[in-house]
């Protein structure tokens, strides 16, 4: 299966670089809206069977043009949502965002035990990840697109792209509505295909405008 894992577009939590994952969560700020707009128009040369977003509403927006594009149901599921802050949640301030990177990226180089402090543990967050991969691939789609966030998908794929060290992606940036793309199966594994860090669509020229969770830690 080829896997699309999208990040959602720009939301008003991204501008003031707050570490915001309590569900409903922000909407899309016009930009955010203009960067789902392109989402189709990038992904036009991409066989697309099924289209998942999570159960923050930023992703539910930003598949809603890609999903109208392609006639596709957006399937929902809690599990590939963002990694859950915890008691850093709603803080901007530089030693969160880097507890908060730390925590998730220690969890893809194998600390699953290690908690995000008033939060998940490292495999209850990989797991659910997990559990919402086998069942796209379960369903027999040979390519599904993801929409999620920033640091799930630098965390998941870190953990299960084989040839993706930990430090890479610690190092990796995931603008709004960039895009890593691996392939494989859940008995398999993945590889790693292409890490498009730069957004579908525009992109917000100031620095720290894409939000805390798809910036390198070196940048935190």
């Amino acid at each position: 299966m080829r896997l699309l894992l999208i990040r959602h577009g720009q939301t008003p939590s991204n501008l003031k670089r707050l570490l915001d994952t309590a569900e409903p969560g922000p909407g899309l700020t016009p930009l955010g809206q203009r960067q789902a707009a392109a989402l189709p128009g990038a992904l036009a040369e991409e066989r697309i069977d099924a289209l998942y977003a999570s159960t923050l509403l930023r992703t539910q927006l930003t598949a809603t043009p890609l999903a109208r594009a392609r006639g596709l149901d957006i399937v929902v599921r809690p599990g590939i949502r963002e990694i859950e802050a915890g008691e850093l949640e709603m803080r901007g301030d530089e030693a969160a965002i880097t507890t908060y990177l730390t925590t998730a990226l220690a969890w893809a180089a194998g600390d699953l035990d290690r908690r995000m402090p008033g939060g998940e543990s490292g495999l209850a967050a990989l797991s659910r990840f997990d559990e919402v991969v086998a069942e796209a691939a379960a369903g027999g789609a040979e390519s599904v697109a993801m929409v999620s966030h920033g640091a799930a998908i630098r965390m998941w794929a870190a953990a299960r792209a084989g040839r993706l060290d930990p430090l890479e992606a610690a190092d990796q940036h995931l603008d709004n509505t960039g895009m890593v793309v691996v392939t494989g199966s859940p008995a398999d594994g993945w590889r790693l295909e292409r890490w498009d860090s730069r957004p579908a669509g525009p992109r917000d020229p100031a620095p720290h405008h894409e939000g805390p969770a798809g910036e390198p830690l070196g940048d935190a």
